[in-house]
Order: C-alpha cells, then sequence, then structure tokens
C-alpha cells in the first residue's frame, strides 16, 4: 500500500507544495491536540479543586482559542489540498493530451482506447481530488500526531506510553493487510467501468450500423451486461471499506481500552494524578484517530489513485523526447532547421516499424524517395503499411529502424512542431469540431482572415454547398451540431490544407466511401491542391491515382512496384 505514487509526485510540483505546506499545518496541528488535552485536563482539575470560574477564565479563553485554531488548521489542511489538486488535475491533463498530440512512440498509435482516456482524464481524475483534500493530509497527521502524542504521554505517565506503543502498531498492519487487497479491487473496479465506457462509446458510435442490422437488442443486452459487472466490481469494494473499518475500529478501540483500565485502576490507588490521568485519557483516542482516518480516506482515494497509475502508465509509454514541459520545449527550440520539402527531397531510408503489441514489422526496411514538387500515389492492400507511412512522416511515431530525412538532414533532429508546420495533412476520416465551418477550416491556420478562409474553401469545392447553408460560414457543424456528408466533410478538411499552404502534403484515401460525383469533385480539388508542392497520396480509387505523377505499391511494408505515369 503505496501513499502515493512517486511518479505523480515527480511530475506534479503542485502536489510537493501541498505536502511541504500540509507537513507544515500539521506539526502546528500537533501542538494544537496536545494543548488541547492540557488545558482540559488542567481546567478540569483545576475545577474540582474549588477554583471559581473567574479563576479559570484566562484558561478557558486560551481553550477557545486553541479549539478555534485546530478548527482553522483543519480548513487549511482542505484549502492546501484542494488548490493542489486542481494544480495536479489541470497538469495530469494537460500532459495527457500533449503526450496524444506530440508522441512520437509506437504505443500511441495502438493503445489506450478513446473512452477510456476520456473516463480517466475526467471523471476518473476528478477523484484524485480526495487524495490532495483529505487523504494526504491525514497521512501527515498519521506520521506526527502519533509521534507528538507518545513523546508527551511518555513524560507524563511512561506506563501508558508503553501500552501505547505496542498497541499502536495493530492499525497500521491491519491497514497494510487491507490495503493490498482495496488497491487490487479498486483497480478491477476502474477496469470495469473503463471497460463500460468504452463499450458504450462503441454502440453510440456504431447505431446506424446497428440498426440497419437490426442488433440493437443484442447490445441492449452487452450494456446490461458489462453494467452487472461494474455493479460487482463496486459492491466488493465497499464489502472491503466496510470490513477494514470494522477491524481498524476494534483495534483502536482495544488500545483505548487498555489505556483507560490502566488509567483507572491506578487512579483509584492513588498511583497517578487526576490532571495527569485524565491528560492521557484525552490523548489516547487522539493518538488512533489520524490513523483510522487515514485507513477511510485511503477507501475514498483509492479510485483516483488507480486512475492516476493508469494516465501515468499512458505517460510513462511515451517519448522521453517529447517535450511535456517548458525545458524541454526550450531545448526542442534550438534544434536542426527543417529544409523546405518543397525543394528538397523526403527520403525514408531503410525505415522499418513494429508496433509493440504485434509481432511482425508493418514497414520493413522500406527505402523511398518524395521528390520535391511531386505526387507520389501510395496504392496496396489494406494493412500493408500505408497509413503508418504517414504516421511517420506526421511525427506521430519514430521508426524502429532507419530514419526519415529532408534534404539530407535527419528529421529527428529536428523541431518537430517546426517540420509539422510545414505539412497539411487531410485524414481518411477529417475531424470537425464543434465550432463555426468558417472556425474548422481556419485550424489550418489560426490567423486566416475571413477572406483568406473563403478563399482556401473555393480552392477546395466548399464555397458552393457552405453558401447554402443556413449561417454560411458561421454555420456551426460537428458533434451535436448540423450535420455534413462524408464529401463536404472531406472538402472542408482540404480547405484547411489550402488555407495551410504548407509545402507537403499527405492525402490519406481522400476520395473513400464518396460517390462518383464527389469523388470527382475532391479529385479535382486535390488536383489544385497539388501544384508546387509535394504530395503524398494514399489511394485506393485507380482514377485518384491516376492524378499522381508516380505510383508505389506497398504490400506487407515493402515496395513491390514503383512506376512513373506516363503523360
Amino acid at each position: 500500500m503505496r501513499v502515493l505514487d512517486p511518479r505523480l509526485m515527480r511530475r506534479a510540483r503542485a502536489a510537493r507544495v501541498a505536502i511541504g505546506l500540509d507537513a507544515v499545518i500539521g506539526v502546528v496541528a500537533a501542538l494544537l491536540i496536545l494543548s488541547q488535552a492540557v488545558l482540559i485536563a488542567t481546567i478540569a482539575a483545576r475545577a474540582f479543586d474549588g477554583e471559581s470560574l473567574s479563576d479559570l477564565m484566562l484558561a478557558l479563553v486560551v481553550l477557545v482559542a486553541v479549539v478555534i485554531a485546530r478548527a482553522g488548521s483543519a480548513w487549511g489542511f482542505e484549502v492546501v489540498g484542494r488548490r493542489a489538486a486542481i494544480g495536479v488535475l489541470s497538469e495530469l491533463r494537460r500532459d495527457v493530451v500533449r503526450s496524444r498530440l506530440r508522441d512520437s512512440h509506437a504505443a500511441s498509435l495502438d493503445s489506450a482506447e478513446s473512452a477510456e482516456i476520456a473516463t480517466a482524464a475526467v471523471a476518473g481524475v476528478d477523484a484524485l481530488e480526495v487524495t490532495f483534500a483529505r487523504y494526504l493530509p491525514q497521512v501527515v497527521l498519521a506520521l506526527v500526531v502519533p509521534l507528538a502524542v507518545l513523546i508527551l504521554v511518555a513524560v507524563i505517565d511512561p506506563l501508558s506510553a508503553i501500552i501505547m506503543l505496542v498497541t499502536l502498531p495493530l492499525v497500521p498492519v491491519f491497514m497494510w493487510l487491507l490495503g493490498r487487497h482495496t488497491e487490487r479491487v479498486t483497480r478491477d473496479r476502474w477496469r470495469s467501468m473503463a471497460l463500460l465506457a468504452t463499450h458504450f462509446l462503441d454502440v453510440v458510435r456504431g447505431l446506424p450500423t446497428l440498426r440497419a442490422f437490426n442488433r440493437g437488442e443484442a447490445q441492449v443486452e452487452r450494456i446490461a451486461a458489462v453494467s452487472e459487472e461494474y455493479r460487482v466490481a463496486v459492491m466488493r469494494t465497499l464489502r472491503v471499506a466496510f470490513l477494514s473499518g470494522s477491524i481498524l475500529e476494534f483495534a483502536a478501540t482495544l488500545g483505548i481500552a487498555l489505556v483507560a483500565v490502566t488509567i483507572g485502576v491506578r487512579l483509584v490507588d492513588g498511583e497517578i494524578a487526576f490532571a495527569s490521568a485524565l491528560t492521557v485519557l484525552l490523548l489516547a483516542p487522539e493518538l488512533y484517530l489520524p490513523l483510522r482516518n487515514v485507513a477511510a480516506q485511503f477507501h475514498a482515494s483509492s479510485e483516483g489513485q488507480a486512475v492516476a497509475e493508469r494516465l501515468l502508465d499512458l505517460l510513462d509509454q511515451s517519448d522521453p523526447d517529447s517535450p511535456l514541459d517548458n525545458a524541454n520545449l526550450e531545448v526542442r527550440a534550438g534544434a536542426l532547421t527543417v529544409p523546405d520539402p518543397r525543394k528538397a527531397s523526403v527520403r525514408l531510408e531503410g525505415v522499418s516499424f513494429t508496433y509493440p503489441t504485434r509481432d511482425l514489422a508493418v514497414l520493413n526496411r522500406l527505402d523511398l524517395e518524395l521528390s520535391a514538387r511531386e505526387t507520389v500515389a501510395l496504392v496496396g492492400p489494406s494493412g500493408g503499411g500505408k497509413s503508418t507511412l504517414a504516421a511517420l512522416l506526421l511525427g506521430f511515431a519514430k521508426p524502429t529502424e532507419g530514419r526519415l530525412t529532408v534534404g539530407g538532414v535527419d528529421i529527428a533532429n529536428c523541431d518537430r512542431s517546426a517540420w509539422r508546420a510545414q505539412i497539411a495533412w487531410v485524414p481518411q476520416k477529417p475531424t470537425l469540431f464543434r465550432a463555426s465551418v468558417a472556425d474548422n477550416i481556419r485550424l489550418g491556420d489560426d490567423s486566416a482572415d475571413d477572406s483568406s478562409v473563403r478563399a482556401a474553401a473555393v480552392l477546395a469545392g466548399a464555397d458552393g454547398f457552405i453558401d447554402d447553408l443556413p449561417d454560411g460560414y458561421e454555420t456551426v457543424v460537428g458533434d451535436g451540431a448540423r450535420p455534413v456528408s462524408a464529401g463536404q466533410r472531406r472538402r472542408i478538411a482540404l480547405a484547411r490544407a489550402f488555407l495551410r499552404d504548407a509545402s507537403l502534403v499527405i492525402l490519406d484515401e481522400p476520395t473513400a466511401d464518396l460517390d462518383e460525383s464527389n469523388a470527382e469533385l475532391v479529385g479535382e480539388a486535390i488536383e489544385r491542391l497539388c501544384e508546387g508542392r509535394t504530395v503524398l497520396m494514399i489511394a485506393h480509387r485507380p482514377e485518384l491515382a491516376a492524378r499522381a505523377d508516380r505510383i508505389v505499391v506497398l504490400d506487407a511494408g515493402r515496395i513491390t512496384q514503383d512506376s512513373r505515369r506516363t503523360p
């Protein structure tokens, strides 16, 4: 049972600051606990000795001040923890997004379902707030308060201190035994939740297909089954929480009872003063209380820690050179400058690539040259490595062997952001964000004005249908907004590429799933886009490949044919 994943501490500066502040507040809280017990015992003893209320007024005022200060320390723990939680959550989410955007590790292309990442980065990461706002403060108190109590009790009554010292380890031992089991069942519960989220997202995305094949009822049953698995996992976690609470309460009650019995017997025999006995009795529950609270908050925070472990595992898969902080960004800013692909050839030299989850290489010692201002059509069967090759050029992954060069300069030694600034990418399934059509086109260049956006749309053959939309270029599209057809989506994506005015254009099956009329419109826009640029075009349609200067056939990770189009 770990207090906190050390990887989280290394990544999140807010976590380190929180623990430091919690330690300071914890020491203050421990002193206030001791002061409160001593003051209550002293006031009670003096009252039994017959002192009046006026005689005790100063002590009572001090006691009230101590109680208020103790409440303030508890409030301080909560505030510090929540502020730290906000910082940690922001850093984790930022790192997850940046690792998905910038990651050049193979695992980023072949793992981590989008639903799991979304669930972890939103609902899951929020569970970490309990860890920082409640669990960590209790850990600090569990380290500081028992030590302070034992020292004071040892000074007042050594025998009681020995009894406390003997019985105290029972609580952490039970915590450790139960904590290991809790971590396991919590991870199982999180996996069940991630499975439920992933399956539900797949069903929502595939609703039209399911309805077309009359498979909707079967999916309802499957969702019910996955939900039942999650319910069982949740109930298993709750059973462990209730069981551990009962066991820890028993251990703490046993220790307090032993101290109380011995104190009572010795008080009757006159072996210990009333004020000392009362002080020890008041401190005995305070000795065990932080440990019991740690156990209770551990169960509440275990989900957040399980999610953090999963997110950190995803981040650990990232490229160690990936810029995840400002320092790394500054280092990368001084990297080599990439030559312009309009003026220099792009070469893949002995490039191999293997996904971590697969045994065979997707690309196998591939040699390919894209000459400046040349359009190359990459064709071949599905699974031959075409999209992987595009991902390597985009910097989404690094070759497991070989290198990619532009004008003889290795892309791996260049600023990745500067390299991508020279690329326009039109994926097979372009994404339209929930925003206006103009803003979706402006993704190619966020500084472009309205006239530039319209000019790009005209070149992409998109201006006509955009003007027919209810609000023209201001029409909101994307998830939950006005739907657009597959052909219109592609032309918006092509408009982005025109607006970007990149030197290298990568097109991934831009006419897939389009009817002949839409494919022809997109094909004409592609011809305009290819003028004066270096273009790699993944194509399945023969008529699209015929527009290229060269046709390269890629099969099983190797080039089997490389032919130039005859005029």
